[in-house]
């Protein structure tokens, strides 16, 4: 710290301008003959020093210009008005020694707003005050310049004085002493940094400028090191280890070198500026770094004029041709300057020392008296032992041993080495043997584990990770498991700094066992803690020791473990080898992957597969990846197999781009793989694995889209603007996960957006010429798709919603420019629905095929704007007029009809093209259209049905071709089965009923056969009343005419539904009166046919009479007691095998099943 000398002999610049050299010597004279400094502090006048005379005429305590005047005579013969400055009276009482007369000065001048710096600085420095003797005073007495004050024993500054302090509460002395010693402490400090500036300005004088040239001019003489070279060098060196986490070397390396503080740069030398570092240095090694020499701080440092011999300090940098003795003379006098400086750091650190246990001595004083013990320890310096306490009469002389261990660049965490402990001894005599016998009886132990540690306290950083060490294997098990996550920090710690490989071990195996059974929370504590410790100690010690624990616990009983293993796996994965990332831990996850009964656990290893794809770079390891997602495809479970297409096929299609492979082999492998699945499965064809392969497909979408847009031709004219118009919400469909995400994939959503406007305007103006990759997809991979959707069975809806999904995402992705351009031509090409072709079997054969509702429902329903729903309604109506004239089966308008009547915003379009049927021409298509209704009825609510189905089949069942009337009876009866409203209800039985008992229909066998096929397939859904009132006597009625039907085929064909019929209503619950009116009578009538048409089925209608018999006369019986279900009257083994046949024969719903066991309201 940079102070004012105040007994430089001269004033100041002002009073050397205006006296004379001689008047200047007569000034001095007074104070020559006063004992100087002692050697120990050159700067510091001595406490008990006699005053000198001052030499003047007036008042001491109120020095005035004429008084002034007497003294320096030579200042006032110009002019007897002259006016002597403040600082030259200031600087006369203060080399005087009248330092109270200066207080009060200085108080004065600043109530007066006049504050004066040289009596500033001086009051403000604490080496002003200093003591000269070794030996404290008395604890309240001070002998000071301004006389006898009561004050604390210790160096002080006049400005830290507080007279009411000391009054006669006495409660507050020691904390207050507390606090002035340790600001006091602090400015002693700050004066020691000022000393070692100044001493490190004279060490870089140490070697005579001759020599320096002589070094420079023999480069092959080797310069010796400097002490502040070499401090500079320890600094670097240290600060380069703790960079690099090079922790323990750093450690080391403080260690020995003890007496340097490496936090501090300024240690190194106030005055030096500080270089780069280490790395630095060596980059720019070819360039000459500034010296140190160059930036020398003049404000801080030893005033020369102050010391003997100063015109030689002076003069010598002025005279580079002196001779070789006044070289030598220089020489000696910085050795003499180094001396002194070095003298008076010696007494500044003694003094500091004395501080720090006076202190300790008050803290101890103030909390709570010391613990003492028997022995003293004996170890080596790494732990403070409170079993033994130093004599306070030896321990103040010896120097501190403890070396300091840094592993942290923070100076709050490193532990400075303790000065020696001073405790207050009672004035007694007592014998050592007497007084440890006294001791004994504080009951301390220390022979037990627990006891040797608390006896002794680590006092270095390792020497706490030695007793953590040590410790927490002991702690861990007595802490609650629901509290033992507080540990994970305290032994990741330990574990990352201890310096014993076994004990490391031995405490991440704690850490992969402390909780039983981990749960989400605990789970990604550890996980965090893990990743903190691999950041720390790098990819080496991962290995070594993260990764063995994972390996124990791969086939742990409890899943939570095994799950927290193949999260680790995955968490880890960036700090691995990239050795390691491939080989070990791939082959921990296939294991798991393979093995593993847990859902949770497999679902964890795909996801960790997944990251592990993120960062491998070994391009032999695809083929494995390729196999590892087939198998995790193929998983039962359904959270496994959605992490693959969130996590796994994402990362993996990301390392398939960078290989180039992803349009090359990844998918040409899976299109591969679905063709063999449709060759093998010409008759039963696997759908499961069909799902897999086109499921893997539809993730890799996204990425195929991107790899198009980064290898267009126009990449390079790609530039983002700030006007760049966003993507709209709806242009891509939601991802399944942040990874199939377009933007995600690009890398932003404004490059994306810049790419999507150059994209859509070289396909409408610029073409696809020199495209590779959007080329590849159109002419292989659209037409193999095109040709594989035309061999699927198109009755199969599963396989239908499938690919229809993957064509609507896929033409979402590529947008609606590439749909119309690209995928539509392509799908009309083949279907070829031209008037002149309904004829020809190739045009019909594709019409019948799963290429009509996949186009239908996955291209064409991609956009919803009026021209597309137009073009919609003209294919579906194109269809049904084709395949309606050409006799071709309906399953593919079926199918595109079911799979659009799932989404109730095409209710409307398909009730349109419905229409279009009905008004046909042709008796076919209104067929066709009354069959249609039938499957849309039952996903439309009920106000279309009102409004638009049934009017539509009331004008078909007065159709003069009696085909198109018999169409409609399906969908009368499914409106039966799920309309709830009475009025539309009876407007549909009144039909049914014209049906039934118009004279014109009493022959029409195909009419009768399609109202009892309808009747047994809604009748156990129907309601109640409906069944009873309508469907049950007609039933009778038509199996009551057909015991008198003259054609044997009309009557088994009539006979056969009759019994479908009637078993499919056996199993509902029917009244007692309509049970004998028309249930048994109509199966009585039903058995007369079965005895002479078909035996077998005589054979079961027997058992269902003898049943409803028993049923009617235990119902009577049992009124009371409630109905009794048709189970529990079936007799014999026989009679319960027939039921239980008749009943997987039903396909009523469980809803209605259960009328069967209720009771008749």
């Amino acid at each position: 710290m940079a102070s004012v000398n105040p007994f430089n002999l001269s004033d100041s610049e002002e009073e050397a301008e205006r006296l004379p050299n001689e008047a200047a010597d007569r000034e001095r004279s007074p104070s020559d003959g006063a004992p100087g400094p002692p050697p120990g502090n050159p700067f510091c006048p001595p406490a008990d020093a006699e005053r000198p005379t001052l030499l003047l005429s007036g008042s001491r305590t109120s020095p005035s210009g004429e008084g002034i005047s007497a003294a320096v005579p030579s200042a006032m013969v110009g002019s007897g008005e002259t006016r002597v400055s403040v600082d030259v009276i200031a600087a006369q009482l203060l080399r005087d020694q009248y330092i109270l007369t200066a207080l009060e000065f200085h108080t004065e001048l600043l109530e007066a707003g006049r504050e004066l710096p040289r009596l500033r600085d001086y009051f403000s420095n604490p080496g002003n005050f200093e003591r000269q003797s070794g030996t404290p005073p008395a604890k309240d007495q001070v002998v000071g310049p301004g006389g006898t004050l009561n004050r604390a024993g210790s160096i002080s500054t006049l400005d830290s004085l507080d007279f009411a302090r000391y009054s006669d509460d006495g409660n507050r002395e020691s904390d207050e002493r507390v606090a002035v010693l340790e600001f006091e402490l602090r400015k002693a400090k700050e004066t020691i940094q000022a000393l070692r500036a100044n001493l490190t300005q004279a060490a870089e004088s140490e070697v005579p400028s001759q020599e320096r040239k002589n070094f420079k001019s023999s480069p092959e003489i080797q310069e010796p090191i400097r002490p502040l070279e070499k401090r500079a060098l320890n600094f670097l060196v240290n600060e380069y280890l703790l960079k690099n986490e090079y922790k323990l070397s750093s450690i080391t390396f403080s260690d020995e070198n003890d007496d340097q503080d490496f936090e501090l740069w300024d240690d190194v030398g106030l005055n030096i500026p500080k270089p780069p570092g280490l790395l630095q240095l060596y980059r720019n090694c070819g360039t000459p770094l500034p010296s140190p020499r160059d930036t020398v701080d003049v404000s801080v440092g030893v005033d020369f004029g102050d010391l003997p011999g100063n015109c030689i300090a002076q003069d010598t940098p002025k005279k580079p041709d002196l001779s070789q003795q006044q070289q030598t003379e220089v020489v000696q006098e910085l050795e003499y300057q180094i001396g002194l400086l070095n003298n008076e750091k010696q007494s500044l650190a003694e003094q500091i020392k004395k501080l720090q246990s006076e202190i300790q001595t008050l803290k101890r004083t103030v909390s709570s008296p010391p613990l003492s013990s028997l022995d003293p320890p004996t170890d080596n310096g790494q732990y403070l032992d409170i079993r033994g306490v130093s004599e306070p009469e030896s321990s103040p002389e010896l120097p501190s041993t403890e070396k300091t261990s840094q592993s942290h660049p923070q100076s709050h965490s490193k532990l400075k080495s303790r000065p020696p402990v001073v405790f207050d001894q009672p004035n007694r005599k007592l014998s050592p043997a007497f007084q440890q016998a006294l001791l004994s009886f504080c009951r301390m132990c220390s022979d037990s584990r627990l006891g040797a540690e608390v006896s002794r306290l680590a006092d270095s950083e390792e020497s706490v990770m030695l007793m953590l060490g040590r410790c927490l294997p002991h702690i861990v098990p007595n802490v609650l498991l629901a509290k033992r996550e507080e540990l994970i920090p305290l032994i990741l710690c330990t574990a990352c700094l201890h310096p014993e490989p076994k004990e490391r071990d031995q405490l991440l195996h704690i850490l992969f066992n402390l909780i039983k059974r981990p749960d989400d929370e605990q789970r990604q504590m550890i996980l965090t803690g893990c990743v903190a410790f691999a950041r720390h100690v790098g990819p080496t010690r991962v290995e070594a020791e993260l990764l063995p624990q994972c390996w124990e616990q791969i086939n742990h009983k409890y899943p939570e473990r095994r799950l927290l293993v193949a999260e680790s796996c995955g968490a880890l994965a960036p700090y691995l080898p990239k050795e390691i990332r491939s080989s070990l831990v791939l082959s921990m996850l296939q294991q798991m992957l393979a093995e593993d009964k847990a859902d949770l656990v497999r679902e964890a290893v795909v996801k960790s597969l997944g990251i592990i794809m993120g960062y491998i770079d070994d391009p032999d390891k695809y083929s494995q990846g390729f196999e590892l997602m087939l198998l995790s495809l193929g998983d039962p479970s359904e959270r496994v197999v959605s992490a693959v297409h969130q996590v796994f096929i994402p990362a993996f299609a990301a390392w398939t781009t960078e290989l180039g492979t992803l349009h090359t082999a990844l998918i040409p492998s899976l299109m591969a793989r679905i063709e063999k699945l449709l060759k093998q499965g010409e008759h039963s064809l696997d759908e499961h694995k069909l799902h897999v392969f086109l499921s893997a497909l539809q993730s890799l979408i996204p990425p195929l889209f991107a790899v198009v847009l980064q290898n267009a031709p126009f990449t390079n004219r790609v530039k983002l603007h700030s006007d760049t118009p966003t993507i709209e919400v709806t242009r891509f469909p939601r991802p399944a996960s942040p990874l199939q995400d377009v933007a995600t994939i690009i890398g932003s959503r404004e490059m994306l957006s810049a790419l999507l406007l150059l994209y859509d305007h070289q396909l409408e103006h610029e073409g696809t010429t020199g495209w590779d990759s959007l080329l590849w997809v159109v002419n292989q991979l659209l037409p193999q798709l095109i040709e594989i959707v035309g061999r699927i069975n198109v009755t199969s809806s599963t396989c239908v919603h499938e690919f229809s999904r993957f064509f609507w995402r896929f033409c979402r992705t590529f947008g609606k420019i590439f749909t119309n351009t690209k995928v539509k031509p392509q799908f009309q090409e083949i279907l070829r629905l031209s008037e002149e072709n309904v004829d020809a079997s190739a045009g019909n054969g594709i019409l019948t095929k799963a290429t009509v509702p996949i186009y239908a429902t996955g291209v064409l329903t991609c956009y919803n704007q009026e021209e597309d729903r137009k073009l919609l309604v003209g294919f579906l109506e194109d269809v049904m007029t084709t395949l309606s004239l050409s006799h071709a089966p309906l399953d593919s308008l079926k199918a595109s009809f079911v799979e659009l009547g799932a989404n109730p915003v095409y209710h409307e379009l398909l009730l349109t093209v419905l229409w279009y049927g009905v008004v046909h021409t042709s008796a076919l298509v209104r067929c066709t259209a009354a069959r249609m209704f039938e499957l849309l009825v039952k996903g439309v609510n009920e106000t279309l049905v009102a409004q638009r189905v049934v009017p539509a089949l009331i004008t078909l069942s007065s159709d003069p071709e009696i085909s198109v009337r018999i169409s409609t009876i399906p969908a009368f009866g499914t409106i039966m089965e799920t309309v709830t409203q009475k009025e539309l209800l009876e407007r549909v039985k009144m039909q049914l009923a014209s049906f039934l008992e118009d004279p014109q229909y009493q022959d029409q066998h195909s009419l009768h056969m399609e109202i009892i096929r309808t009747f047994g397939r809604v009748g156990p859904n129907a309601e109640p009343r409906f069944r009873d009132e309508f469907v049950l006597p007609h039933l009778h009625k038509l199996a009551l005419a057909n015991n008198s039907q003259a054609a044997e085929s009309k009557r088994i064909d009539i006979a056969t539904q009759l019994f479908e019929a009637y078993s499919a209503l056996s199993c509902c619950f029917i009244s007692e009166e309509v049970m004998v009116n028309h249930f048994l009578p109509g199966l009585r009538c039903l058995h007369s046919d079965m005895e002479q048409l078909s035996p077998e089925h005589e054979v079961i209608l027997s058992s269902m009479i003898k049943e409803c018999e028993i049923k009617v006369e235990n119902r009577g019986m049992a009124d009371a007691q409630g109905s009794l279900s048709i189970a529990s009257s079936l007799v014999g083994e026989d009679a319960k095998t027939k039921f239980l046949s008749k009943m997987g024969q039903l396909t009523t719903s469980g809803a209605m099943l259960a009328n069967v066991f209720q009771r008749k309201k």
